[in-house]
């Protein structure tokens, strides 16, 4: 099932969001950042700094620095795998699924408006 929109209205749905996030307390994320997020909340775990890196077809180095913000702002948090200390799993937290379900909030708000 897929929802039906016009490119301008898929633009003016990204805008309204880029909008209505940058006015509220919530924290201001890069493209990059948002996209690591998402991955980790929409797709299921486990999720390993390789693995985002991999996804997003970037360096580990630039996941890293993303996940450095993200765990400042406390929207994911990383932890040492404990069946293999090599690795680093990115988990999801509290305050990270606070924010994702406020910015679904935000882009069905949105979405609504369109439609008007």
């Amino acid at each position: 099932m897929g929802i039906e929109m016009k490119p301008a209205q898929a633009l003016r749905l990204l805008h309204g969001n880029a909008l209505r996030q940058t006015k509220d307390d919530s924290p201001d994320l890069t493209l990059r950042q948002t996209a690591i997020l998402l991955t980790v909340y929409l797709e299921p775990p486990p999720h390993t700094v390789r693995g985002l890196a991999t996804r997003l077809a970037v360096a580990k180095p630039v996941v890293t620095r993303a996940l450095d913000t993200m765990g400042r702002l406390e929207l994911l948090e990383r932890r040492r795998d404990p069946a293999d200390l090599r690795n680093v799993l990115v988990r999801r937290t509290v305050k990270g699924s606070q924010f994702v379900s406020e910015m679904a909030d935000r882009l069905v708000d949105e979405a609504g408006a369109l439609s008007r």
